[in-house]
């Protein structure tokens, strides 16, 4: 008979091995760690994905491309980065995935958020494979001229290994419009060809989507309500804290004001600021996406606002927290502080942004906790929905999009929280994330035969 210890003990043996095989890669097996502490009831019951070497196959991706970039900054000193692209799996499509531009880009950092997209774009519904890419060059103080030299350098190797029917790479972390345009300008100049698909998050005049500035953000917040409506609540009346001040934070922000929540905290990496009276988002957009400044600006220009570079974001008492700023970034003893201060909910706007020992932390205090892959797949989503407007030369309207952004949203809580069910662990949307994402991928790869 299979049994569960079995199944555990399998599970132990393949994650051994993908740490052997991948060394040095923390994040990435902290992201593969997550996915197989759910799996056991799975390969218990379907012991043929065991068989078929299903764990390993997902977890290696289907190639990986790395690649020097040499530009040229103001003063014409020769700089060189180094460019990444992970093409992890397109079992369920071409692959997909934004691009990371920050100093902390290593192939580790790629590789796991390669591997969480894989599950987040399957639990859309959408016919799109998982990828990642980007680069340890850091955009903030560079003027435009240098960031376009970059981006022209970066897709004058990339855009040999991308396509609409390819790999689809979309914004990050550092890469926003602006990036977004040098990048699809190089591509149209070397190709020829004015493949919309090709990129999303592109510009709104040159076959971009509306919505899709929004959409992560508004993405988290609609799953965060569907997960409070399962205990007969709202963000009517509540106090919510979001950290980070970029585009997922900012509309975070902006939807959980418009269900009637009053976010009274937001945060970047210099501090975070606390406004009682609600933040101003307006205010908020102003000194981020058009001043590029910190969120200490915020406070010098707000009589309600203060702002604090000591302790977190987290010490803030709230009902909900939403983590929309970069992985890890919410620990144990946080995630007790915020379980002391009395949080119902926390859903994950970046991705991982909770550690392990944290998510713990909430899950045994009872909290709601939605993890990334789940909770900001409407960003993705609406990646997907811009390609669909590409390929059939068409444009929707604000009302349209940003109505099927959240019937796919309200369609992921349902899938998680019917799957977390079916294996007898009601209201983990953990377990219920991971084996919906992997169900459904693996079944695709084993009908595609040994490829």
């Amino acid at each position: 008979m299979f049994t569960k210890s079995t199944a555990l003990d399998q599970l132990e043996a393949i994650y051994g091995e993908v740490i052997g095989r991948n060394p040095g890669e923390a994040e990435f097996h902290q992201a593969v760690r997550e996915v197989f502490d759910s799996l056991a009831p799975v390969v218990q019951r379907h012991p043929e994905y065991l068989d078929m070497k299903m764990l390993e196959r997902i977890c290696e991706p289907e190639r990986q491309i790395i690649f020097r970039v040499p530009w040229t900054d103001d003063k014409g000193e020769v700089h060189i980065n180094r460019g990444f692209r992970v093409e992890f799996n397109s079992a369920l499509g071409p692959y997909k995935g934004g691009l990371r531009f920050h100093p902390s880009v290593y192939l580790g950092v790629i590789k796991f958020l390669g591997f969480e997209q894989v599950f987040k774009n399957s639990l859309t519904g959408l016919p799109i494979g998982g990828g990642k890419g980007g680069s340890d060059f850091d955009p903030r103080g560079r003027s435009d001229g240098e960031v376009m030299r970059f981006c022209q350098s970066f897709m004058t190797e990339l855009y040999r290994h991308i396509g609409e029917y390819t790999d689809v790479p979309a914004g990050d972390i550092g890469v926003g419009g602006r990036e977004i345009g040098y990048l699809f300008g190089q591509y149209k100049r070397i190709t020829n060809r004015y493949e919309s698909g090709t990129l999303t998050g592109k510009g709104l005049a040159w076959g971009g989507s509306l919505v899709r500035t929004e959409a992560t953000g508004y993405g988290t917040v609609v799953f965060a309500n569907e997960m409070l409506a399962t205990r007969g609540d709202s963000f009517e009346g509540r106090r919510v804290t979001v950290s980070g001040s970029g585009n997922v934070a900012i509309y975070a922000i902006e939807k959980v004001h418009q269900l009637g929540g009053r976010v009274v905290g937001f945060s970047d990496s210099s501090g975070y600021v606390v406004d009682e009276a609600g933040v101003d988002v307006g205010l908020l957009k102003q000194i981020k996406e058009v001043e590029r400044g910190r969120v200490a600006d915020y406070a010098d220009l707000r009589d309600s606002a203060t702002f604090s570079d000591r302790g977190s974001i987290w010490d803030v008492p709230v009902d909900v927290a939403l983590p929309c700023a970069t992985q890890n970034e919410l620990n144990g003893p946080q995630a007790a502080t915020l379980v002391k201060n009395g949080v119902i909910a926390v859903a994950e706007g970046a991705n991982m942004p909770t550690t392990p020992e944290g998510i713990r932390t909430l899950q045994a205090a009872g909290v709601l906790f939605a993890p990334g892959k789940a909770a900001n797949a409407g960003g993705v989503a609406t990646s997907a929905l811009e390609m669909q407007q590409n390929a059939s030369r068409d444009s929707w309207s604000f009302k349209h999009t940003e109505a099927r952004l959240t019937e796919i949203m309200q369609g992921i809580h349902e899938t998680c929280a019917a799957t977390a069910d079916e294996y007898d662990t009601p209201g983990d949307y953990v377990v219920g994330a991971n084996i919906a994402g992997f169900t459904k991928v693996a079944d695709a790869i084993s009908a595609f035969g040994l490829i």
